[in-house]
Protein backbone atom coordinates (compact mmCIF):
# COMPACT_ATOMS: atom_id res chain seq x y z
CA UNK A 1 0.00 0.00 0.00
CA UNK A 2 3.10 2.63 -0.52
CA UNK A 3 1.91 6.14 -1.36
CA UNK A 4 -1.51 5.11 -0.21
CA UNK A 5 -3.26 7.85 2.59
CA UNK A 6 -3.19 6.31 6.05
CA UNK A 7 -6.73 6.57 8.06
CA UNK A 8 -6.33 6.79 12.07
CA UNK A 9 -8.86 6.42 14.87
CA UNK A 10 -8.40 8.29 17.53
CA UNK A 11 -11.12 8.24 20.88
CA UNK A 12 -11.11 10.50 23.81
CA UNK A 13 -11.40 9.10 27.37
CA UNK A 14 -12.35 5.16 27.62
CA UNK A 15 -13.61 4.29 31.20
CA UNK A 16 -14.19 0.72 31.51
CA UNK A 17 -14.05 0.85 35.08
CA UNK A 18 -16.36 1.42 37.79
CA UNK A 19 -20.19 0.56 37.05
CA UNK A 20 -19.20 -0.52 33.72
CA UNK A 21 -16.86 -3.29 35.69
CA UNK A 22 -19.75 -4.36 37.23
CA UNK A 23 -22.10 -5.23 34.39
CA UNK A 24 -18.85 -6.92 32.91
CA UNK A 25 -18.58 -10.95 33.45
CA UNK A 26 -15.82 -10.48 36.07
CA UNK A 27 -16.63 -7.76 38.31
CA UNK A 28 -14.21 -6.67 40.92
CA UNK A 29 -15.02 -5.10 44.38
CA UNK A 30 -17.74 -2.34 44.01
CA UNK A 31 -16.33 -0.28 46.93
CA UNK A 32 -15.86 3.11 46.17
CA UNK A 33 -14.22 5.87 48.51
CA UNK A 34 -16.12 8.10 46.91
CA UNK A 35 -18.06 11.42 48.88
CA UNK A 36 -21.55 10.72 47.72
CA UNK A 37 -21.41 6.84 46.17
CA UNK A 38 -19.88 3.94 47.93
CA UNK A 39 -20.96 1.30 45.55
CA UNK A 40 -19.92 1.03 41.74
CA UNK A 41 -23.33 -0.17 41.29
CA UNK A 42 -24.96 2.56 42.27
CA UNK A 43 -24.09 3.71 39.06
CA UNK A 44 -25.37 1.13 37.11
CA UNK A 45 -28.82 1.86 38.91
CA UNK A 46 -28.29 5.34 37.28
CA UNK A 47 -28.21 4.60 33.93
CA UNK A 48 -31.12 2.17 34.15
CA UNK A 49 -33.08 4.73 36.12
CA UNK A 50 -32.60 7.12 32.57
CA UNK A 51 -32.94 4.59 29.83
CA UNK A 52 -33.90 0.68 31.57
CA UNK A 53 -32.23 -2.13 32.68
CA UNK A 54 -29.15 -3.31 31.76
CA UNK A 55 -28.56 -7.24 31.68
CA UNK A 56 -25.69 -8.62 34.27
CA UNK A 57 -23.49 -10.22 32.98
CA UNK A 58 -23.24 -8.45 29.44
CA UNK A 59 -20.73 -9.55 27.09
CA UNK A 60 -17.67 -8.31 26.88
CA UNK A 61 -18.37 -6.45 23.16
CA UNK A 62 -21.61 -4.85 24.93
CA UNK A 63 -20.07 -0.88 25.72
CA UNK A 64 -18.70 -0.77 22.45
CA UNK A 65 -22.25 -1.79 20.54
CA UNK A 66 -22.46 0.06 17.14
CA UNK A 67 -18.75 1.04 17.49
CA UNK A 68 -17.62 -2.03 16.58
CA UNK A 69 -19.05 -1.96 13.61
CA UNK A 70 -18.23 1.63 12.76
CA UNK A 71 -14.87 0.64 13.13
CA UNK A 72 -14.86 -2.87 11.51
CA UNK A 73 -16.13 -0.76 8.44
CA UNK A 74 -13.64 2.02 8.12
CA UNK A 75 -10.71 -0.32 8.92
CA UNK A 76 -8.54 2.23 10.25
CA UNK A 77 -4.63 1.80 10.03
CA UNK A 78 -4.73 2.81 13.36
CA UNK A 79 -6.69 3.12 16.52
CA UNK A 80 -5.54 5.32 19.49
CA UNK A 81 -7.70 5.61 22.71
CA UNK A 82 -6.85 7.28 26.36
CA UNK A 83 -7.54 4.26 28.70
CA UNK A 84 -8.45 6.26 31.68
CA UNK A 85 -8.83 3.84 34.13
CA UNK A 86 -6.43 1.40 36.44
CA UNK A 87 -6.81 -2.40 34.98
CA UNK A 88 -6.06 -3.79 38.48
CA UNK A 89 -7.10 -5.66 42.17
CA UNK A 90 -4.45 -4.27 44.13
CA UNK A 91 -3.97 -0.81 45.53
CA UNK A 92 -5.57 1.70 48.10
CA UNK A 93 -7.39 4.80 46.61
CA UNK A 94 -5.43 7.62 46.10
CA UNK A 95 -6.11 10.16 48.60
CA UNK A 96 -7.27 13.78 47.57
CA UNK A 97 -9.03 12.59 44.76
CA UNK A 98 -12.61 12.17 44.84
CA UNK A 99 -13.24 9.56 41.90
CA UNK A 100 -11.67 6.54 41.08
CA UNK A 101 -11.53 4.21 38.22
CA UNK A 102 -10.99 0.77 37.79
CA UNK A 103 -11.60 -2.54 36.22
CA UNK A 104 -10.75 -6.45 36.93
CA UNK A 105 -8.28 -7.74 35.08
CA UNK A 106 -10.30 -10.50 33.95
CA UNK A 107 -12.32 -7.86 32.15
CA UNK A 108 -9.61 -7.01 30.01
CA UNK A 109 -11.77 -8.80 26.62
CA UNK A 110 -13.89 -5.69 26.94
CA UNK A 111 -10.39 -3.71 25.91
CA UNK A 112 -9.41 -6.43 23.50
CA UNK A 113 -13.02 -6.16 21.88
CA UNK A 114 -12.22 -2.69 19.90
CA UNK A 115 -8.64 -4.12 18.82
CA UNK A 116 -7.19 -0.69 19.98
CA UNK A 117 -3.56 -0.65 18.38
CA UNK A 118 -2.17 2.14 21.00
CA UNK A 119 -3.65 2.89 24.38
CA UNK A 120 -2.49 5.99 25.88
CA UNK A 121 -2.17 6.63 29.30
CA UNK A 122 -1.17 9.45 30.80
CA UNK A 123 -4.39 10.82 32.67
CA UNK A 124 -5.60 11.43 35.51
CA UNK A 125 -7.12 8.34 36.50
CA UNK A 126 -4.32 6.01 35.41
CA UNK A 127 -3.00 5.70 39.14
CA UNK A 128 -6.46 5.56 40.20
CA UNK A 129 -4.58 2.73 43.31
CA UNK A 130 -1.61 4.27 43.39
CA UNK A 131 1.45 2.85 42.04
CA UNK A 132 0.81 -0.65 42.54
CA UNK A 133 -2.11 -0.19 40.69
CA UNK A 134 -0.09 1.50 38.06
CA UNK A 135 1.90 -1.57 37.76
CA UNK A 136 -0.44 -4.05 37.83
CA UNK A 137 -1.88 -1.92 35.32
CA UNK A 138 1.17 -1.95 32.90
CA UNK A 139 1.86 -6.04 33.47
CA UNK A 140 -2.03 -6.50 32.50
CA UNK A 141 -1.69 -4.69 29.33
CA UNK A 142 1.66 -5.78 28.35
CA UNK A 143 0.99 -9.14 28.99
CA UNK A 144 -1.98 -8.97 26.48
CA UNK A 145 0.23 -7.32 23.80
CA UNK A 146 -1.23 -3.93 24.16
CA UNK A 147 0.99 -0.82 22.83
CA UNK A 148 0.61 1.83 25.66
CA UNK A 149 2.77 5.32 25.88
CA UNK A 150 2.61 7.67 28.69
CA UNK A 151 3.11 5.59 31.38
CA UNK A 152 5.95 3.49 32.55
CA UNK A 153 8.29 1.92 35.63
CA UNK A 154 10.62 4.91 34.94
CA UNK A 155 10.70 8.37 33.07
CA UNK A 156 12.30 6.94 30.27
CA UNK A 157 9.27 4.55 30.01
CA UNK A 158 7.03 6.85 30.35
CA UNK A 159 7.93 8.79 28.07
CA UNK A 160 8.74 5.99 24.95
CA UNK A 161 6.41 6.34 22.26
CA UNK A 162 4.03 3.32 21.22
CA UNK A 163 5.23 2.48 17.56
CA UNK A 164 2.88 0.93 14.78
CA UNK A 165 4.76 -0.19 11.53
CA UNK A 166 2.25 1.73 8.75
CA UNK A 167 1.10 -0.90 5.63
CA UNK A 168 1.54 -3.91 7.66
CA UNK A 169 -2.02 -3.54 10.31
CA UNK A 170 -3.15 -6.77 11.30
CA UNK A 171 -5.42 -5.26 13.90
CA UNK A 172 -4.48 -7.02 16.94
CA UNK A 173 -3.46 -4.71 18.84
CA UNK A 174 -0.35 -6.55 19.56
CA UNK A 175 2.92 -5.30 20.18
CA UNK A 176 4.73 -7.95 18.74
CA UNK A 177 6.89 -5.56 16.28
CA UNK A 178 8.11 -2.13 16.42
CA UNK A 179 9.29 -2.23 13.21
CA UNK A 180 9.42 -3.46 9.93
CA UNK A 181 11.20 -3.22 6.55
CA UNK A 182 7.88 -3.54 4.34
CA UNK A 183 6.09 -0.92 6.29
CA UNK A 184 5.79 2.14 4.55
CA UNK A 185 7.29 4.19 7.81
CA UNK A 186 5.62 4.16 11.08
CA UNK A 187 3.30 6.06 13.53
CA UNK A 188 4.71 7.56 16.73
CA UNK A 189 2.61 7.56 19.79
CA UNK A 190 3.83 10.33 22.25
CA UNK A 191 1.68 10.56 25.17
CA UNK A 192 1.73 13.03 28.07
CA UNK A 193 -0.65 15.28 30.29
CA UNK A 194 -0.58 18.52 32.27
CA UNK A 195 -2.01 19.35 35.45
CA UNK A 196 -4.87 21.35 33.68
CA UNK A 197 -6.51 18.18 33.47
CA UNK A 198 -6.25 16.91 37.28
CA UNK A 199 -3.31 15.39 37.38
CA UNK A 200 -1.42 15.41 40.36
CA UNK A 201 2.61 16.91 40.13
CA UNK A 202 3.81 13.40 42.29
CA UNK A 203 2.07 11.24 39.55
CA UNK A 204 5.23 12.28 37.42
CA UNK A 205 7.88 9.21 36.56
CA UNK A 206 11.06 9.61 37.46
CA UNK A 207 14.36 8.22 37.28
CA UNK A 208 13.78 6.04 40.26
CA UNK A 209 9.80 6.15 40.58
CA UNK A 210 7.01 4.41 38.38
CA UNK A 211 4.93 7.23 36.67
CA UNK A 212 3.19 9.06 33.90
CA UNK A 213 4.84 11.28 31.51
CA UNK A 214 4.11 14.95 32.77
CA UNK A 215 4.05 18.17 31.21
CA UNK A 216 3.87 21.00 33.98
CA UNK A 217 2.63 23.65 31.97
CA UNK A 218 1.92 24.51 28.32
CA UNK A 219 4.42 26.99 28.13
CA UNK A 220 7.15 27.36 24.76
CA UNK A 221 9.80 25.60 27.02
CA UNK A 222 8.12 22.69 27.69
CA UNK A 223 6.65 22.11 24.23
CA UNK A 224 10.21 22.58 23.21
CA UNK A 225 11.22 19.95 25.36
CA UNK A 226 8.88 17.52 24.16
CA UNK A 227 9.88 18.52 20.21
CA UNK A 228 13.32 17.75 21.62
CA UNK A 229 12.01 13.79 22.24
CA UNK A 230 10.19 13.79 19.58
CA UNK A 231 13.31 14.68 17.05
CA UNK A 232 15.53 11.98 18.86
CA UNK A 233 13.00 9.31 17.40
CA UNK A 234 11.29 10.63 14.54
CA UNK A 235 12.54 8.96 11.00
CA UNK A 236 11.67 10.14 7.21
CA UNK A 237 8.10 8.94 6.69
CA UNK A 238 6.79 8.39 10.49
CA UNK A 239 3.85 10.39 11.40
CA UNK A 240 3.79 11.85 15.02
CA UNK A 241 0.96 11.81 17.23
CA UNK A 242 1.62 13.62 20.33
CA UNK A 243 -1.41 12.89 22.37
CA UNK A 244 -2.24 15.01 25.33
CA UNK A 245 -4.64 15.22 28.24
CA UNK A 246 -5.34 18.54 29.21
CA UNK A 247 -7.98 21.36 30.42
CA UNK A 248 -11.27 20.98 32.59
CA UNK A 249 -13.75 18.64 32.68
CA UNK A 250 -16.53 21.35 31.23
CA UNK A 251 -17.03 24.20 28.62
CA UNK A 252 -15.77 24.64 25.05
CA UNK A 253 -12.97 27.41 26.09
CA UNK A 254 -9.33 26.45 24.90
CA UNK A 255 -6.61 28.09 26.84
CA UNK A 256 -4.50 30.71 24.71
CA UNK A 257 -1.83 28.64 26.03
CA UNK A 258 -2.95 25.66 24.37
CA UNK A 259 -3.23 26.95 21.79
CA UNK A 260 0.08 28.37 21.46
CA UNK A 261 1.57 25.13 22.91
CA UNK A 262 0.04 23.07 20.04
CA UNK A 263 1.07 25.44 17.41
CA UNK A 264 4.74 25.13 18.45
CA UNK A 265 4.40 21.20 18.71
CA UNK A 266 3.41 21.12 14.86
CA UNK A 267 5.88 23.59 14.21
CA UNK A 268 8.41 21.24 15.86
CA UNK A 269 7.20 18.64 13.64
CA UNK A 270 4.02 16.60 15.42
CA UNK A 271 1.86 15.59 12.90
CA UNK A 272 -1.44 15.16 14.95
CA UNK A 273 -1.81 16.83 18.52
CA UNK A 274 -4.31 14.52 19.81
CA UNK A 275 -6.21 16.46 22.58
CA UNK A 276 -8.40 14.87 25.40
CA UNK A 277 -9.19 15.51 29.10
CA UNK A 278 -13.22 17.44 27.93
CA UNK A 279 -16.24 15.30 28.70
CA UNK A 280 -17.68 16.64 25.50
CA UNK A 281 -16.14 17.62 22.15
CA UNK A 282 -14.12 20.74 22.16
CA UNK A 283 -12.84 22.76 18.87
CA UNK A 284 -11.36 21.62 16.18
CA UNK A 285 -8.31 23.23 14.22
CA UNK A 286 -6.12 22.75 11.33
CA UNK A 287 -2.54 24.15 11.60
CA UNK A 288 -0.07 24.28 9.27
CA UNK A 289 -2.31 21.16 7.75
CA UNK A 290 -2.46 19.33 10.51
CA UNK A 291 -5.35 18.43 12.67
CA UNK A 292 -5.18 19.66 16.22
CA UNK A 293 -8.09 18.61 18.54
CA UNK A 294 -8.72 20.58 21.87
CA UNK A 295 -10.89 17.60 23.39
CA UNK A 296 -11.97 14.39 21.89
CA UNK A 297 -14.98 13.99 24.18
CA UNK A 298 -15.61 10.86 26.40
CA UNK A 299 -16.33 7.69 24.37
CA UNK A 300 -16.93 4.66 26.69
CA UNK A 301 -17.76 5.30 30.26
CA UNK A 302 -20.91 4.65 32.89
CA UNK A 303 -21.37 8.53 33.61
CA UNK A 304 -25.33 7.85 32.63
CA UNK A 305 -28.02 9.33 34.28
CA UNK A 306 -25.32 11.62 36.48
CA UNK A 307 -27.45 15.11 36.50
CA UNK A 308 -25.73 18.62 36.16
CA UNK A 309 -24.49 19.22 32.80
CA UNK A 310 -27.09 18.14 30.60
CA UNK A 311 -26.22 21.57 28.59
CA UNK A 312 -23.26 19.66 27.25
CA UNK A 313 -24.63 16.66 25.73
CA UNK A 314 -22.12 14.44 27.64
CA UNK A 315 -24.22 11.23 26.32
CA UNK A 316 -23.64 11.88 22.45
CA UNK A 317 -19.68 10.80 21.31
CA UNK A 318 -17.57 10.68 18.36
CA UNK A 319 -15.31 8.68 16.38
CA UNK A 320 -12.51 10.77 14.80
CA UNK A 321 -11.29 9.31 11.32
CA UNK A 322 -8.43 11.55 10.40
CA UNK A 323 -7.03 10.70 6.91
CA UNK A 324 -3.27 11.29 6.45
CA UNK A 325 -0.98 11.72 3.57
CA UNK A 326 1.38 9.21 3.55
CA UNK A 327 4.84 9.71 5.01
CA UNK A 328 4.48 14.00 5.72
CA UNK A 329 1.28 13.27 8.22
CA UNK A 330 -0.64 16.52 6.48
CA UNK A 331 -4.45 16.30 6.71
CA UNK A 332 -6.23 15.22 3.81
CA UNK A 333 -10.02 14.53 5.48
CA UNK A 334 -11.49 14.58 8.73
CA UNK A 335 -14.50 12.45 9.39
CA UNK A 336 -16.85 12.16 12.31
CA UNK A 337 -19.03 9.58 13.13
CA UNK A 338 -21.17 10.57 16.30
CA UNK A 339 -22.81 7.71 18.50
CA UNK A 340 -25.18 7.85 21.89
CA UNK A 341 -24.16 6.14 24.98
CA UNK A 342 -27.62 4.53 25.97
CA UNK A 343 -27.92 1.22 28.95
CA UNK A 344 -23.86 1.44 28.81
CA UNK A 345 -23.92 0.84 25.21
CA UNK A 346 -22.68 3.21 22.30
CA UNK A 347 -25.33 3.33 19.28
CA UNK A 348 -25.88 5.36 16.39
CA UNK A 349 -26.94 8.86 17.30
CA UNK A 350 -30.48 9.89 16.03
CA UNK A 351 -30.33 12.54 12.66
CA UNK A 352 -31.77 15.01 15.18
CA UNK A 353 -28.44 14.83 17.55
CA UNK A 354 -26.29 14.26 14.74
CA UNK A 355 -27.51 17.53 13.52
CA UNK A 356 -27.26 19.16 16.81
CA UNK A 357 -23.53 17.70 16.98
CA UNK A 358 -22.52 18.99 13.80
CA UNK A 359 -23.71 22.71 14.66
CA UNK A 360 -21.96 22.84 18.00
CA UNK A 361 -18.76 21.50 16.22
CA UNK A 362 -19.01 24.18 13.48
CA UNK A 363 -20.03 27.10 15.90
CA UNK A 364 -17.44 26.33 18.36
CA UNK A 365 -14.57 25.45 15.76
CA UNK A 366 -14.85 28.46 13.32
CA UNK A 367 -13.34 30.64 14.94
CA UNK A 368 -10.04 28.13 14.59
CA UNK A 369 -10.59 28.16 10.33
CA UNK A 370 -12.75 24.74 10.74
CA UNK A 371 -16.10 24.14 9.26
CA UNK A 372 -18.37 21.22 10.06
CA UNK A 373 -21.07 19.85 7.80
CA UNK A 374 -23.05 16.64 8.20
CA UNK A 375 -23.26 14.27 5.48
CA UNK A 376 -26.65 12.46 4.17
CA UNK A 377 -25.69 8.78 5.47
CA UNK A 378 -24.64 10.07 8.92
CA UNK A 379 -21.33 11.05 9.40
CA UNK A 380 -19.43 14.43 10.03
CA UNK A 381 -16.92 15.51 7.95
CA UNK A 382 -14.61 19.23 8.16
CA UNK A 383 -13.82 21.63 5.57
CA UNK A 384 -10.92 23.98 6.40
CA UNK A 385 -9.04 27.37 5.54
CA UNK A 386 -5.96 27.01 6.73
CA UNK A 387 -5.74 28.91 9.88
CA UNK A 388 -0.72 29.23 10.07
CA UNK A 389 -1.49 32.81 11.41
CA UNK A 390 -1.03 32.10 15.25
CA UNK A 391 -3.40 33.11 18.28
Amino acid sequence: MHGEPVTLCLTGDVMLGRGLDQILPHPGDPALAEAYIRDARSYVELAEAANGPIPRPVDFSWPWGDALDVLEQAAPDALVLNLETGITRHGEPAPGKGVHYRMHPANLPALAAARPDVCVLANNHVLDYGRPGLEETLEVLAGAGFRTAGAGRDTDAAERPAVVPLGTHDGDGGNDSDSDSDSDGRLLVFSFGMPSSGIPPDWAATTDRSGIGFVAEASAAAAGAVVTRIRQVKEPGDIVIASVHWGSNWGYHVPHEHIRFAHALVEGGVDLVHGHSSHHPRPVEVYRGRLITYGCGDLVDDYEGISGFELYRDDLRLLWFPTLEPGTGELRGLRLVPLQSHRMRLRHAAPEDTQWLCELLDRISHGFGARVRAEPEGSLTLTVRDHPQGV
